[in-house]
Protein backbone atom coordinates (compact mmCIF):
# COMPACT_ATOMS: atom_id res chain seq x y z
CA UNK A 1 0.00 0.00 0.00
CA UNK A 2 2.75 2.47 1.03
CA UNK A 3 4.61 1.42 -2.35
CA UNK A 4 0.96 2.30 -4.48
CA UNK A 5 0.59 4.92 -2.67
CA UNK A 6 4.46 6.45 -3.60
CA UNK A 7 3.80 6.03 -6.89
CA UNK A 8 1.06 7.54 -7.41
CA UNK A 9 2.03 10.97 -5.64
CA UNK A 10 5.21 10.64 -7.93
CA UNK A 11 2.50 10.30 -10.88
CA UNK A 12 0.76 13.18 -10.08
CA UNK A 13 3.90 15.30 -9.69
CA UNK A 14 4.96 14.93 -12.74
CA UNK A 15 1.51 15.18 -14.46
CA UNK A 16 1.52 18.45 -12.58
CA UNK A 17 4.80 19.71 -13.20
CA UNK A 18 5.43 18.56 -17.01
CA UNK A 19 2.70 21.35 -18.37
CA UNK A 20 4.42 24.02 -16.26
CA UNK A 21 7.61 23.59 -17.72
CA UNK A 22 6.23 23.54 -20.92
CA UNK A 23 4.67 26.38 -20.39
CA UNK A 24 7.59 28.35 -19.08
CA UNK A 25 9.36 27.05 -22.45
CA UNK A 26 6.67 28.15 -24.25
CA UNK A 27 6.66 31.50 -22.76
CA UNK A 28 10.45 31.83 -23.14
CA UNK A 29 10.13 31.08 -26.61
CA UNK A 30 7.26 33.94 -27.06
CA UNK A 31 9.63 36.20 -25.11
CA UNK A 32 12.45 35.53 -27.90
CA UNK A 33 10.53 36.09 -30.96
CA UNK A 34 8.50 39.01 -29.86
CA UNK A 35 12.75 40.62 -29.33
CA UNK A 36 13.68 39.36 -32.99
CA UNK A 37 10.49 41.24 -33.82
CA UNK A 38 11.34 44.05 -31.83
CA UNK A 39 14.89 43.90 -34.08
CA UNK A 40 13.52 43.60 -37.53
CA UNK A 41 11.42 46.32 -36.66
CA UNK A 42 14.77 48.77 -35.76
CA UNK A 43 15.67 47.64 -39.19
CA UNK A 44 12.95 49.90 -40.37
CA UNK A 45 13.48 53.08 -38.04
CA UNK A 46 14.63 55.80 -38.90
CA UNK A 47 19.07 55.75 -38.23
CA UNK A 48 18.77 58.12 -35.31
CA UNK A 49 16.19 56.43 -33.15
CA UNK A 50 17.12 53.15 -33.76
CA UNK A 51 20.67 53.90 -33.10
CA UNK A 52 20.37 54.18 -29.32
CA UNK A 53 18.60 51.27 -28.64
CA UNK A 54 20.58 48.83 -30.51
CA UNK A 55 23.19 50.18 -28.49
CA UNK A 56 21.78 49.36 -25.67
CA UNK A 57 20.78 46.12 -26.41
CA UNK A 58 24.27 45.74 -27.41
CA UNK A 59 25.41 46.22 -24.16
CA UNK A 60 23.22 44.21 -22.42
CA UNK A 61 23.55 40.38 -21.60
CA UNK A 62 21.24 39.56 -23.97
CA UNK A 63 22.83 35.88 -25.79
CA UNK A 64 24.43 36.03 -29.02
CA UNK A 65 21.39 35.23 -31.01
CA UNK A 66 19.78 38.84 -30.03
CA UNK A 67 23.26 40.62 -30.53
CA UNK A 68 24.09 39.18 -33.61
CA UNK A 69 21.18 40.86 -35.99
CA UNK A 70 21.61 44.00 -33.39
CA UNK A 71 25.27 44.23 -35.07
CA UNK A 72 24.26 44.12 -38.58
CA UNK A 73 21.77 46.81 -38.09
CA UNK A 74 24.80 49.04 -36.82
CA UNK A 75 26.96 48.50 -39.95
CA UNK A 76 23.66 49.87 -41.37
CA UNK A 77 23.79 53.44 -39.77
CA UNK A 78 25.82 55.58 -41.45
CA UNK A 79 26.84 57.68 -37.86
CA UNK A 80 30.30 58.09 -36.31
CA UNK A 81 28.82 56.89 -33.24
CA UNK A 82 27.57 53.49 -34.66
CA UNK A 83 31.09 52.78 -36.41
CA UNK A 84 32.89 53.28 -33.24
CA UNK A 85 30.67 51.01 -31.80
CA UNK A 86 31.14 48.16 -34.75
CA UNK A 87 34.83 48.49 -33.90
CA UNK A 88 34.81 48.35 -30.57
CA UNK A 89 33.11 45.11 -31.00
CA UNK A 90 35.53 43.76 -33.56
CA UNK A 91 38.72 44.77 -31.87
CA UNK A 92 37.34 44.11 -28.26
CA UNK A 93 34.29 40.94 -28.10
CA UNK A 94 34.86 37.29 -28.77
CA UNK A 95 34.09 34.30 -30.49
CA UNK A 96 31.28 34.53 -32.67
CA UNK A 97 30.64 38.31 -32.21
CA UNK A 98 33.45 39.64 -32.72
CA UNK A 99 33.36 37.73 -36.51
CA UNK A 100 30.05 38.72 -36.98
CA UNK A 101 31.00 41.98 -36.21
CA UNK A 102 34.27 41.81 -38.97
CA UNK A 103 31.58 40.21 -41.48
CA UNK A 104 29.45 43.42 -40.53
CA UNK A 105 32.09 46.19 -41.52
CA UNK A 106 32.46 43.99 -45.04
CA UNK A 107 29.46 43.95 -45.53
CA UNK A 108 29.30 47.91 -45.35
CA UNK A 109 31.47 48.36 -47.75
CA UNK A 110 32.71 51.72 -45.68
CA UNK A 111 36.34 52.04 -47.01
CA UNK A 112 37.05 54.04 -43.74
CA UNK A 113 35.77 51.26 -42.09
CA UNK A 114 37.21 48.48 -43.86
CA UNK A 115 40.92 49.73 -44.06
CA UNK A 116 40.73 49.74 -40.10
CA UNK A 117 40.57 45.88 -40.49
CA UNK A 118 44.27 45.67 -41.27
CA UNK A 119 44.90 46.28 -37.85
CA UNK A 120 42.13 43.44 -36.24
CA UNK A 121 43.98 41.14 -39.17
CA UNK A 122 47.53 41.63 -37.20
CA UNK A 123 46.29 40.74 -34.20
CA UNK A 124 43.76 38.26 -34.30
CA UNK A 125 43.55 34.46 -34.36
CA UNK A 126 43.02 32.11 -37.77
CA UNK A 127 39.30 32.53 -37.35
CA UNK A 128 39.36 36.36 -36.93
CA UNK A 129 42.24 36.64 -39.66
CA UNK A 130 39.74 34.34 -41.94
CA UNK A 131 36.81 36.67 -41.12
CA UNK A 132 38.65 39.89 -42.21
CA UNK A 133 39.93 38.11 -45.60
CA UNK A 134 36.17 37.43 -46.04
CA UNK A 135 34.89 41.15 -44.93
CA UNK A 136 37.42 42.36 -47.60
CA UNK A 137 36.48 40.02 -50.10
CA UNK A 138 32.92 41.41 -49.89
CA UNK A 139 33.44 45.17 -50.09
CA UNK A 140 35.70 44.50 -53.28
CA UNK A 141 38.96 45.55 -51.03
CA UNK A 142 41.46 43.50 -53.68
CA UNK A 143 44.40 46.12 -52.33
CA UNK A 144 44.17 44.41 -48.83
CA UNK A 145 43.77 40.92 -49.55
CA UNK A 146 46.52 41.09 -52.05
CA UNK A 147 48.86 43.02 -49.28
CA UNK A 148 48.11 40.07 -47.53
CA UNK A 149 48.89 37.45 -49.70
CA UNK A 150 52.03 39.40 -51.24
CA UNK A 151 53.77 39.70 -47.28
CA UNK A 152 52.26 36.11 -46.28
CA UNK A 153 54.94 34.66 -43.41
CA UNK A 154 53.40 31.03 -44.45
CA UNK A 155 51.83 29.10 -47.01
CA UNK A 156 48.42 28.47 -44.88
CA UNK A 157 48.32 32.76 -44.70
CA UNK A 158 49.33 33.03 -48.15
CA UNK A 159 46.77 29.95 -49.12
CA UNK A 160 44.06 31.81 -47.59
CA UNK A 161 44.71 35.35 -49.49
CA UNK A 162 45.35 33.79 -52.81
CA UNK A 163 41.99 31.91 -52.70
CA UNK A 164 40.45 34.82 -52.03
CA UNK A 165 41.55 37.04 -54.71
CA UNK A 166 40.32 33.92 -56.77
CA UNK A 167 36.83 34.24 -55.86
CA UNK A 168 37.43 37.98 -56.31
CA UNK A 169 38.51 37.54 -59.90
CA UNK A 170 41.22 39.84 -59.24
CA UNK A 171 43.49 38.32 -62.69
CA UNK A 172 45.89 40.85 -62.34
CA UNK A 173 46.44 40.89 -58.77
CA UNK A 174 46.96 36.97 -58.84
CA UNK A 175 49.28 37.72 -62.00
CA UNK A 176 51.48 39.42 -59.70
CA UNK A 177 51.67 36.83 -57.65
CA UNK A 178 52.98 34.37 -59.96
CA UNK A 179 56.66 33.87 -59.30
CA UNK A 180 56.66 33.26 -55.10
CA UNK A 181 58.36 30.12 -54.82
CA UNK A 182 56.33 27.16 -54.48
CA UNK A 183 53.07 28.46 -54.68
CA UNK A 184 52.17 27.19 -58.28
CA UNK A 185 49.43 24.72 -57.24
CA UNK A 186 47.61 27.26 -54.92
CA UNK A 187 47.85 29.91 -57.38
CA UNK A 188 46.79 27.83 -60.57
CA UNK A 189 44.01 26.91 -58.15
CA UNK A 190 43.05 30.57 -57.77
CA UNK A 191 43.16 31.29 -61.64
CA UNK A 192 40.59 28.66 -62.45
CA UNK A 193 38.27 29.68 -59.97
CA UNK A 194 38.78 33.16 -61.68
CA UNK A 195 38.26 32.04 -65.00
CA UNK A 196 42.02 33.05 -65.70
CA UNK A 197 42.27 30.96 -68.60
CA UNK A 198 44.42 32.94 -70.44
CA UNK A 199 47.21 32.69 -68.09
CA UNK A 200 46.43 28.47 -66.99
CA UNK A 201 46.90 28.62 -71.02
CA UNK A 202 50.29 29.95 -70.83
CA UNK A 203 51.22 27.86 -67.97
CA UNK A 204 49.70 24.61 -69.82
CA UNK A 205 51.78 25.21 -72.29
CA UNK A 206 55.10 25.82 -70.42
CA UNK A 207 56.97 22.17 -69.50
CA UNK A 208 59.92 24.16 -67.56
CA UNK A 209 58.06 23.52 -64.56
CA UNK A 210 56.19 19.89 -64.17
CA UNK A 211 54.03 20.58 -61.47
CA UNK A 212 52.42 23.80 -62.48
CA UNK A 213 51.76 22.48 -66.13
CA UNK A 214 49.66 19.42 -64.87
CA UNK A 215 47.84 21.64 -62.43
CA UNK A 216 47.36 24.33 -64.88
CA UNK A 217 45.22 21.60 -67.52
CA UNK A 218 43.73 20.79 -64.53
CA UNK A 219 42.99 24.04 -63.82
CA UNK A 220 41.26 24.87 -67.43
CA UNK A 221 38.90 22.21 -66.89
CA UNK A 222 37.19 24.11 -63.82
CA UNK A 223 37.60 26.77 -66.00
CA UNK A 224 35.43 25.13 -68.09
CA UNK A 225 38.43 25.03 -70.58
CA UNK A 226 40.89 26.86 -72.55
CA UNK A 227 40.54 29.89 -74.90
CA UNK A 228 41.91 27.98 -77.41
CA UNK A 229 39.76 24.99 -79.02
CA UNK A 230 42.92 23.23 -80.21
CA UNK A 231 45.14 23.66 -76.89
CA UNK A 232 44.12 20.00 -75.55
CA UNK A 233 44.97 18.19 -78.26
CA UNK A 234 47.98 19.97 -78.96
CA UNK A 235 49.06 19.56 -76.05
CA UNK A 236 48.17 15.35 -75.62
CA UNK A 237 49.72 14.93 -78.98
CA UNK A 238 52.90 16.49 -78.59
CA UNK A 239 53.76 15.02 -75.14
CA UNK A 240 54.75 11.14 -74.68
CA UNK A 241 54.63 12.18 -70.48
CA UNK A 242 51.81 9.92 -69.37
CA UNK A 243 51.29 11.98 -66.13
CA UNK A 244 50.81 15.69 -69.02
CA UNK A 245 48.27 12.90 -71.14
CA UNK A 246 46.27 11.91 -67.92
CA UNK A 247 46.23 15.42 -66.87
CA UNK A 248 44.96 16.47 -70.49
CA UNK A 249 42.23 13.94 -70.02
CA UNK A 250 40.92 15.56 -66.88
CA UNK A 251 40.91 18.41 -67.83
CA UNK A 252 38.77 17.17 -70.86
CA UNK A 253 36.40 15.44 -68.73
CA UNK A 254 35.82 18.33 -66.48
CA UNK A 255 35.23 21.19 -68.95
CA UNK A 256 33.01 18.74 -71.53
CA UNK A 257 35.30 19.07 -74.00
CA UNK A 258 33.61 15.99 -75.82
CA UNK A 259 35.17 16.83 -79.36
CA UNK A 260 38.89 17.12 -78.84
CA UNK A 261 38.41 13.55 -77.22
CA UNK A 262 36.58 12.18 -80.05
CA UNK A 263 39.28 14.26 -82.25
CA UNK A 264 42.14 12.66 -79.80
CA UNK A 265 40.58 9.01 -80.61
CA UNK A 266 40.55 9.51 -84.20
CA UNK A 267 44.11 10.49 -84.57
CA UNK A 268 45.72 8.05 -81.80
CA UNK A 269 48.12 5.79 -83.16
CA UNK A 270 47.88 2.89 -80.55
CA UNK A 271 45.04 0.97 -79.50
CA UNK A 272 45.70 1.19 -75.85
CA UNK A 273 45.69 5.02 -76.40
CA UNK A 274 42.20 5.02 -78.26
CA UNK A 275 40.72 2.65 -75.91
CA UNK A 276 41.51 4.89 -72.85
CA UNK A 277 40.03 7.66 -74.58
CA UNK A 278 36.95 5.71 -75.52
CA UNK A 279 36.37 4.86 -71.77
CA UNK A 280 36.62 8.46 -70.78
CA UNK A 281 33.60 9.37 -73.73
CA UNK A 282 31.52 6.97 -72.12
CA UNK A 283 32.10 8.42 -68.80
CA UNK A 284 31.26 12.05 -70.60
CA UNK A 285 28.34 10.35 -71.44
CA UNK A 286 29.11 11.75 -74.97
CA UNK A 287 26.98 11.26 -77.93
CA UNK A 288 30.20 11.13 -79.40
CA UNK A 289 30.73 8.01 -77.50
CA UNK A 290 28.46 5.61 -80.43
CA UNK A 291 30.66 7.36 -83.09
CA UNK A 292 34.18 5.97 -81.70
CA UNK A 293 32.43 2.14 -79.97
CA UNK A 294 31.21 2.08 -84.12
CA UNK A 295 34.77 2.73 -85.33
CA UNK A 296 35.96 0.85 -82.84
CA UNK A 297 34.15 -2.39 -83.84
CA UNK A 298 35.60 -1.50 -87.59
CA UNK A 299 31.89 -0.44 -88.36
CA UNK A 300 31.49 1.66 -91.49
CA UNK A 301 29.05 4.02 -89.66
CA UNK A 302 25.83 3.52 -91.88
Amino acid sequence: MKHTLQRILVTTALATALPVNAWAQDEAAERDALKMAAIEALMMAPPDKALPLVTRLLDSDQPREIKAPALFILGQIDEPEAHEALLSFAHQSDGELQLEAVRTIGISGDPDLTRQLGEIYESGDTPVRRAVLEAWMIAGDEESVFQVAANASSDEEFDAAVHQLGVMGATDRLRELRDRPGASETLVHAYAIAGDTESLGVMAHDPSDPERQLAALRGLGIAGGPDDPDLFVEIYQGSNDPEVRDAVRQGMLVAGDDESVLRLFRSATSDQDKAELLRLLVIMDSDAAMEAIDEALGGDGS
